[in-house]
């Protein structure tokens, strides 16, 4: 039993193989651990039969690193990794990184800029017409015509850009299998769930919406939004139709998204082999932080039905919650447990909001989600039924492993469903067993129409929350606190609203720390408001903080207590005839 997928000829001679179905390749290092997309695509692959093998990180700056392992007999699938390589990259302000999460010792400079289209670039060089096959967070919300921020310009489809032949949106292990299945048959790829083509004819495609082109909305504001809605309300995998987009005298094609799996599925893939580590190539060249935040977590479920305007997860992993079975979780963390490395600590288990687990509606399996409405907001749909039974049960059970001294809950929980009283038990038992004396919660905003447009909760809810995670912890005797995550310089928010959410955390003597710089992400509701200044659901006008130095005095009256700050404090009070509350804030009362 091999613990890694090949990644040299040695590699090879070793399991006696000449070449291989696939070759993978990542701007990542290559870590084999379920967190990270290419080692799930890899043993997923594995698992059917297939020869995979990996190339992470290469030298784009040649050919000889992408041609180490020879030409794929069926195609080469390429990632930026688990990051967009533009956001891996470059800060809020633009500015190179100084640390790489997902690279050997936090070493910045090992993937270029615009990943995918670089590396797929450079198999053309090497190998011609062999297939090629684009995923990951990158592709996925460049799959169409978007507006990219560190351009500042509209650009064309990925695919086109990058010249691959089929692009993966979402979660890809059905559209991986499928794309093998039909090369290997001599198929043709056209009309695979979760995946986006190119054609120049598009008068064979069935049922289908077509949007406005790369060149309309490109060049009209208006059209860019009727665009992105028509993208948006055809996400749903149960309801959405073919999209089709002209760009040029082609058009991109993306078909409707997968059908969510079911926990057998979801189980089947993290129950695969794994090795759990980073590739033993890297020993000696420092962590790879990213890994160190997952090696002792366990990840319970994909989707996310809350929908913030500023997340990709609705456009990419879907709103449909896919939950694994409480078995296989269990079965994962006994296995973690023999870790010789394990020192008693499960440091989460969880998803993109911890407290989603085991959500359902009865809707989904049917009907998708609701076209006309959200889950969670303004308030969570009576339909949606959330796991915290299984959830508890499941904690327990875990903390009851024999090895296993603590199981934490380090994700971010939505605090807004703590606050009812279906939530009582649930939350005064993870505030008992699993809060490290932290717990994560993103209020975001305190200003009425900011929270609208984030499409997140009233600020009352958030207020009431922490009256019961005060008088939670107050009657089991624990003192735990709330890391707060706030975003500053979101569309629609002006100085006036910043100000506003300022003087309340003045009042409350909350000096945060967690605060997230907006960046309109392509593909999603907030980026497309970022770019034409405009809901585009209603039409309304918002203001947008553009230039650079809004932006800093809107980060600057969040983090008033910043001494680095007060230039900016000081300006934007200016700004608002305010200039009285400078001596104010840095007293800190």
């Amino acid at each position: 039993m091999f613990d890694f997928l090949p990644t040299t000829r040695d590699d090879l001679k070793r399991r006696g193989w000449d070449t291989l179905d696939v070759i993978l390749v990542t701007g990542d290092a290559y870590v084999d651990h379920p967190s990270y997309g290419t080692a799930i695509i890899g043993r997923v692959l594995e698992n059917a039969g297939y020869r995979v093998g990996v190339i992470a990180q290469p030298d784009w700056k040649g050919v000889d690193d992408f041609a180490r392992l020879g030409r794929p007999r069926l195609f080469f699938g390429i990632t930026a990794g688990n990051l967009d390589s533009m956001v891996a990259n470059r800060t809020a302000t633009k500015k190179p990184r100084r640390k790489d999460e997902y690279s050997p010792g936090g070493k910045t400079g090992l993937r270029p800029d615009r990943a995918t289209i670089v590396y797929v670039n450079r198999i053309r060089e090497a190998f011609g017409d062999t297939v090629v096959a684009i995923g990951g967070i990158e592709a996925s919300l460049r799959r169409l015509a978007h507006y990219d921020w560190w351009d500042d310009t509209v650009r064309r489809s990925i695919l086109l850009d990058a010249r691959a032949d089929i692009l993966v949106y979402g979660m890809g292990e059905r559209q991986i299998l499928e794309i093998a299945s039909r090369l290997d048959r001599g198929d043709d790829l056209t009309g695979i769930r979760g995946t986006v083509i190119v054609r120049k004819d598009s008068t064979l495609i069935g049922d289908h919406r077509e949007i406005p082109s790369y060149e309309d909305v490109k060049e009209d504001k208006d059209l860019f939004n009727t665009a992105f809605l028509d993208i948006y309300r055809n996400q749903d995998p149960v309801r959405g139709r073919t999209i089709i987009q002209k760009h040029g005298n082609r058009f991109v094609i993306q078909f409707p998204p997968p059908i969510p799996m079911n926990s057998r599925e979801l189980d089947g893939i993290f129950e695969l082999p794994f090795a759990k580590n980073p590739h033993p190539v890297y020993d000696g060249q420092g962590r790879v932080p990213g890994f160190e935040t997952v090696k002792f977590s366990l990840i319970s479920h994909r989707g996310c039905c809350g929908e913030c305007s500023f997340c990709s997860l609705s456009m990419h992993q879907g709103r449909v919650i896919q939950s694994r079975s409480r078995q296989s979780i269990l079965k994962e963390a006994r296995a973690l447990t023999e870790r010789p490395d394990f020192k008693g600590t499960i440091t989460d288990i969880g998803g993109p909001t911890v407290n989603l687990y085991g959500a359902k509606c009865r809707w989904w399996p049917t009907r998708g989600t609701c076209p006309t409405r959200h889950c969670l907001t303004p308030e969570k749909c009576k339909d949606l039924h959330l796991g915290y039974a299984d959830s508890m049960k499941l904690y327990q059970e875990v903390l009851r492993l024999p090895k296993v001294k603590h199981v934490f809950l380090e994700s971010g929980f939505r605090h807004d469903l703590l606050t009812e009283a279906y939530a009582a038990n649930y939350l005064d038992h993870v505030c008992t067993h699993h809060i490290s004396g932290l717990m994560k919660v993103a209020p975001e905003h305190n200003v009425g129409h900011v929270l609208e447009l984030m499409n997140k909760p009233d600020f009352a809810v958030y207020e009431t929350f922490v009256r019961k995670f005060r008088e939670t912890n107050r009657r089991i005797g624990k003192e735990q606190y709330l890391v707060n995550y706030f975003i500053s310089g979101h569309p629609g928010c002006t100085l006036e609203d910043t100000l506003a959410l300022s003087l309340y955390l003045m009042k409350k003597k909350i000096h945060p720390e967690q605060i997230q710089d907006f960046i309109p992400l392509p593909m999603t509701l907030s980026g497309c408001m970022y770019y034409t200044e405009k809901n585009p659901f209603t039409g309304e006008t918002l203001h947008v903080p553009k230039t650079f130095r809004e932006r800093k005095m809107h980060r600057a009256l969040i983090q008033y207590r910043n001494p680095g700050n007060r230039g900016y404090v000081k300006e934007a009070l200016r700004m608002l005839g305010k200039e009285e509350l400078l001596m104010y804030a840095y007293r800190g009362h």
